[in-house]
């Protein structure tokens, strides 16, 4: 297991308690050093999914009606991810407060009444201190801090864990261990700093457990392609919204970047394993240096390399801007519904990482779906 998937596995188990679990890329933030309570995109996350949709007992329109919602707040929150931790949680905040307002419209009483239990039980153990349910549990100031400073206790230590990993002190799988651990010791501070009548609440606040580990769709969907200081240079010209019903790999690149043309023929290699299979492969060329700004030697560059794949030229970082790219190379995979469900930053095998073939069996899962 690789230090990335330990962050994962941690932020399923600690951002979102034992029986949930939403994939996403959340830094941890720690409670005893924020006088608000941490902003986290729950409901941003979920109502995207297919078994949420299910659990909500949502029609089709109202379905359609949440995809349109999502599209006026999915842009900013997916370039959010690279902003400075304030920005980003006051940007997840006002998202969602735009989001549940959009949703109160489309759902239901009874629905919206699900979906707030469904975002409690995102919360995992940190749900009692968020500002209602405090209020509902009726939560002194006492056990508030306390709870906070055992929420903070378990980041310290998970961050920790991450570095040893990091750093190669401890095996992942060790560290799992000790996250497990962590987890338990988490649950049982958290029932002893509640009362008898405060216990039997929180069951009601949260109604049925939900299972998690059905939710496929965290992410938003892809952006559409910025053709404004761009242009397709191999390839038929086409927009994303087009490809619905195709699995879709997006990666951008440098080409004099020696890390982006390590990763060339793994993009070939997926081109002629899984293109008849549903697959569709996009190279995005966005400049870092003056010689990767000269179309021809762009063009020139695709050939030599011998890329078979449409190609677009990102003269002027349009799309790099879009997609919240920090580095080159990075690769995204993309579902049949449009929806971004992997991604990837740097060499997928660097160091001996088995990172084309976890991206490879993730294409095949998608395309099987």
């Amino acid at each position: 297991m690789s230090a990335r998937s330990l962050w994962m596995m941690t932020f399923w188990v600690l951002a979102f308690g034992t029986t949930v679990g939403l994939p996403g890329d959340v830094s941890t933030v720690n409670a005893a050093e924020d006088t608000e309570t941490p902003a986290q995109p729950y409901v941003l996350q979920m109502i995207r999914d297919d078994s949420v949709h299910a659990e909500l007992q949502l029609s089709t329109e109202q379905v359609d009606q949440v995809y349109e919602a999502l599209a006026e707040v999915d842009p900013r929150w997916w370039v959010n991810r690279i902003a400075p931790q304030p920005r980003q949680q006051n940007e997840i905040r006002e998202l969602t407060s735009l989001l549940k307002q959009r949703l109160s419209g489309i759902l239901n009483a009874d629905q919206m009444k699900r979906l707030n239990q469904l975002e409690k039980q995102a919360a995992g153990t940190r749900f009692v201190v968020l500002p209602d349910a405090a209020e509902t549990l009726g939560l002194s100031e006492t056990q508030v801090t306390r709870l906070k400073e055992t929420f903070a206790k378990t980041d310290e230590e998970v961050a920790k864990l991450q570095k040893q990993v990091a750093s190669k002190e401890i095996e992942a799988s060790d560290a799992a261990k000790d996250v497990a651990a962590i987890q338990s010791r988490e649950r049982q501070s958290l029932v002893s700093q509640l009362s008898r009548d405060q216990q039997v609440k929180v069951g009601s606040m949260l109604g049925k457990t939900f299972d998690f580990s059905k939710v496929k769709r965290t992410y938003p969907r892809a952006p559409e392609f910025v053709l404004e200081g761009a242009q397709w240079i191999q390839g038929e010209p086409v927009r994303m919204e087009d490809l619905r019903g195709k699995v879709v790999a997006v990666y951008f690149y440098a080409f004099q970047c020696i890390n982006c043309q390590r990763n060339f023929p793994h993009y070939e290699g997926w081109h002629q394993d899984l293109a008849d299979e549903g697959l569709v492969v996009i190279g995005i060329q966005t400049p870092e240096t003056p010689a990767e700004r000269s179309l021809d030697r762009v063009t020139e560059a695709a050939k030599k390399d011998g890329f078979e794949y449409r190609v677009l030229f990102d003269e002027k970082s349009g799309n790099w801007r879009s997609w919240g790219n920090t580095m080159w190379p990075t690769t995204y995979l993309v579902d049949k519904d449009g929806f971004i469900r992997r991604w990837w930053q740097g060499e997928m095998n660097w160091q001996g990482t088995p990172g084309e073939q976890q991206m490879r069996e993730t294409i095949q899962q998608l395309l099987a779906e």
